[in-house]
């Protein structure tokens, strides 16, 4: 089994649901629809403890989802993975189209500009109306980059480098 810091959060479960062992979890995926592929799941529970789910059937719930998995047929035993993040290997990601990467990915990565000068390191990717924003932190100093072509030129994930070239005047705000 893969160790948790190399699985990726898809959905934490919230509370049970009915009845007959089913749990509503809060989407942490923009692939909603990639649950119907699954057959497993990783549970983290709040503790640490990792368990393999074998998922029996998925359905929406408006902005959730339902999930059952096998074993887990009663609101009591439903109850045990109340607060679980349910996760999956890399290689179970959904594959984008080039161009487009995880938030995850680039978080971490060191930003510089075209001119060399670092900036600092992605903190986290946040997520406001039409572009995302990299929020990089260096030294006492947190910028709010756009994430767009016209300003990040060069993304290099596997090297953990992205160049910007922020339009004039970005940086001092």
């Amino acid at each position: 089994m893969s160790a948790p810091e190399e699985l990726i959060a898809v959905a934490r479960v919230a509370r049970p649901q009915g009845l007959r062992g089913e749990v509503v979890a809060d989407l942490l995926t923009d692939f909603p629809d990639r649950f119907a592929a699954l057959s497993e799941l990783r549970a983290v529970r709040p503790g640490g403890a990792v368990d393999v789910l074998r998922l029996e059937r998925v359905r929406p719930h408006k902005r959730r989802v339902v999930l059952k998995f096998a074993g887990y047929d009663t609101v009591e035993r439903a109850e045990e993975l109340r607060g679980a993040q349910l996760k999956v290997r890399r290689e179970e990601l959904v594959a984008l189209p080039e161009d487009f990467y995880y938030g995850f990915d680039l978080e971490g990565c060191e930003v510089m500009t075209v001119a060399g000068e670092s900036l600092g390191r992605v903190a986290e990717v946040q997520r406001h109306g039409a572009a995302e924003l990299l929020a990089v932190r260096g030294g006492a100093r947190e910028y709010l980059i756009p994430f767009a072509l016209g300003i990040c030129r060069e993304i290099n994930v596997a090297a953990r480098r992205i160049v910007v070239d922020p339009p004039e005047g970005l940086l001092e705000l």
